[in-house]
């Protein structure tokens, strides 16, 4: 389910042409199906698709859940492969699994069609093992057989896996080195936005700045050891140092999307047992900003 709180009266005020505008891959008929079906509510009650939103209305929408993955035929950038794991660098805006928003266009369909298999795990999830967010380029590992599935995701779920991310954020970053220990909880007012908040899960974070430039944004290495959602994000937006490009949490709307990128994966391999360690370079587009400022 998504919730959405109307905050101020939108320009587009007609619910069915509001929800077109704001949900993706997702056409005007489609939504004006699930008004009709009752899956749209307007302040807990069910409306019409002419309603007109108003300011501080509560929208409730109930999506039909997403189909199994079907294969497409989208580019890859694999690091490694064999017949247990498969290592890609994810693109940013790539969206890792289908939603009921996106059922078509994610990693996952583009794994399924490389493979050209059923992977374990939940049907609209084969062999995924950890997520990046959308806007979040970097190393990802997926599963090829049941045994790594479950052997991986015990490495994730105890700690045992080293992960490092490139991040720029705004400000000089005082101390150079530091342990960020904050709970991170759902934001109730927006959905798919999470805060940092007392009655929230543990969430750990340690930097370390690589560079300064001048007083404006400090380049760090990130290491989360706890894989909280948004984790990175909501830290350093919580401190006072947004990521640049990260809107939703504060940052400079300088790029298209958040300077985060998960630069270095290591973990034990489920078949060999020996240690294996996987690097991301920094794409293009960070590249070419860092030269800019």
């Amino acid at each position: 389910m998504r919730r959405i709180l109307i905050k101020v009266k939108p320009k587009i005020s007609r619910l069915d042409r509001y929800l077109v505008k704001i949900l993706e891959r997702i056409s005007r008929s489609e939504i004006q199906k699930l008004i009709k079906n009752r899956q749209i509510t307007v302040n807990k009650k069910p409306t019409e698709a002419s309603y007109n939103l108003r300011k501080d209305d509560f929208l409730e929408i109930t999506f039909p859940p997403p189909k199994r993955i079907q294969p497409e035929k989208i580019p890859l950038r694999i690091i490694y492969e064999d017949n247990e794991i498969l290592v890609i660098n994810k693109d940013a805006g790539v969206v890792i699994y289908p939603t009921s928003e996106a059922q078509r266009g994610t990693l996952a369909n583009a794994i399924a069609a490389h493979t050209n298999k059923i992977l374990p795990g939940e049907k609209t999830r084969p062999g995924i093992v950890h997520r990046l967010d959308r806007g979040t380029s970097g190393v990802l590992v997926v599963a090829k057989t049941e045994s790594a599935l479950k052997f991986l995701q015990e490495q994730f779920k105890k700690r045992r896996v080293s992960k490092k991310y490139l991040c720029l954020v705004s400000g000089k970053l005082l101390p150079e080195n530091r342990e960020i220990n904050l709970k991170i909880e759902r934001d109730p007012f927006i959905l798919k936005k999470w805060r940092v908040g007392g009655e929230g899960k543990e969430a750990e974070t340690i930097y370390g700045v690589k560079q300064y430039f001048g007083d404006k944004y400090s380049l760090l290495e990130v290491e989360p050891k706890t894989g909280r959602t948004h984790q990175i994000r909501v830290h350093f937006s919580a401190i006072g140092h947004p990521i640049v490009g990260d809107k939703l949490y504060g940052g400079k709307p300088l790029l298209p999307r958040p300077f985060l990128h998960a630069a270095f994966l290591g973990f034990i391999h489920p078949k060999t047992l020996k240690y294996i360690e996987f690097n991301a370079p920094l794409p293009s587009d960070l590249e070419n900003f860092l030269e800019k400022i």
